[in-house]
């Protein structure tokens, strides 16, 4: 009797988690062995932790066991976390063991681009998993309970810089501005002592998002307290400053860094051919170097051909690039040759602004505020319904909507 294939998914973000619940609905978990490694044993939404890290959304509501969306009778789930790729030996080497694969699908995330910035490993926090938003949340307050006992007031203490004014930055600095009130009425500190400051390298916060709408978000927010430095590089990160490119200093003892991401180093650790840990994939999402791997989410770079431009690593994408690759992991284990081709289909872009404002393309159509708030709720029920069906969208959806 012949073997059958074996199927391994590394990595259970937005990628990896829809190749298992797609491939777990179709005749593949019967022709084939198929294997779900992760470092945790649950998922979660990374593009709703910037709540958790503001402290305006508890961080078990962005995750979810797997073991309660995936049929662990039909996919094997093992909890490791994944060391380096033997592509020569289709093996993947693990912490604690070694497993074979005939197909792979390498969805393992990012890491935070620091651009050899001195000091951001050390000294800045990072909005990446569960763990590191309970850490920014935890330090924030704090920052608030410890500025009433020290007998001379620290400015620092107060001072919160956000590196980056793209999505995440943008969305973490909303929810500060919601939070920051509370946790001023709290701990007896008047509003004006707090200072949040995004900090962009960029000539513009949101690079790449319609000018109307980044003038529209950057007037909502600063009306919230946040003060804006654009074309601002950072030259250094401290303990308790940040430096910028003119040698001035800004005073923190908090930043958080969302500068960008880059594919998750297991890329470079296994020798791919790649461009900051992103492996530029062909027409059917697979390696060039190897027909085999299936490269989807943050380590799959694809050129945009109408700006010649990458295609930013969004959920969305990932989530797109999941249905094309379970779809061809199906064909190969039915013997078939031709593959479907993938092709992003942008249907709009939201980013939240903190309580019920939004800014967001939907089509060819802008839209503001609270219509776009409901737009960016229902967007994150969308993906929990195509995971998990209703169940999960009552059990951990955004369900007050207005």
């Amino acid at each position: 009797m012949k073997n059958k294939p074996k199927i391994v998914i590394l990595g259970a973000g937005y990628g990896g988690m829809i190749v298992a619940a797609r491939l777990q609905k179709s005749t593949v978990v019967k022709d084939a062995e198929v294997t779900l490694v992760n470092k945790h044993n649950y998922h979660y939404q990374t593009t709703w932790l910037h709540e958790p890290a503001a402290g305006t959304m508890h961080h078990d509501q962005t995750r979810m066991k797997i073991d309660d969306v995936i049929d662990t009778k039909k996919i094997n789930f093992i909890k490791d976390s994944v060391v380096e790729i033997k592509r020569d030996e289709k093996k993947v080497v693990l912490k604690d063991s070694v497993i074979d694969y005939d197909y792979l699908v390498l969805g393992l995330g990012s890491i935070p681009e620091t651009f050899g910035i001195p000091g951001v490993q050390e000294h800045a926090f990072s909005i990446r998993s569960v763990n590191s938003v309970r850490l920014i949340k935890e330090h924030i307050d704090y920052q608030f309970a410890s500025y009433n006992k020290q007998d001379e007031k620290f400015d620092e203490t107060l001072t919160f810089v956000v590196a980056g004014a793209g999505f995440t930055g943008i969305e973490f600095v909303g929810e500060m501005t919601d939070r920051i009130p509370e946790l001023c009425e709290e701990y007896d500190i008047p509003r004006e002592k707090v200072r949040l400051i995004s900090v962009e390298a960029a000539p513009t916060a949101l690079p790449g998002f319609d000018e109307e709408l980044v003038e529209y978000a950057m007037n909502v927010l600063e009306s919230r307290g946040v003060e804006f430095m654009i074309n601002t590089p950072i030259k250094e990160v401290r303990e308790n400053s940040v430096v910028l490119n003119d040698d001035s200093e800004i005073k923190t003892n908090t930043i958080v860094w969302t500068t960008g991401v880059r594919g998750n180093p297991v890329v470079d650790k296994s020798g791919f051919d790649a461009m900051r840990g992103r492996i530029k994939v062909t027409d059917d999402l697979r390696s060039p170097e190897n027909d085999d791997i299936f490269v989807i989410g943050d380590c799959a770079l694809i050129i945009n051909e109408e700006t010649e431009r990458p295609y930013p690593p969004t959920a969305q994408i990932a989530i797109q690039q999941a249905y094309t690759t379970a779809n061809n992991l199906k064909a190969l284990v039915e013997g078939k040759k031709e593959l479907e081709t993938f092709k992003p289909d942008i249907k709009g872009t939201v980013a939240s602004l903190g309580g019920k404002e939004a800014i967001g393309v939907v089509g060819k159509r802008k839209i503001y505020g609270n219509s776009a708030s409901v737009v960016k709720k229902m967007i994150d029920n969308r993906y929990l319904f195509l995971l998990g069906g209703m169940p999960l969208v009552i059990k951990k959806g955004k369900l007050k909507m207005f």
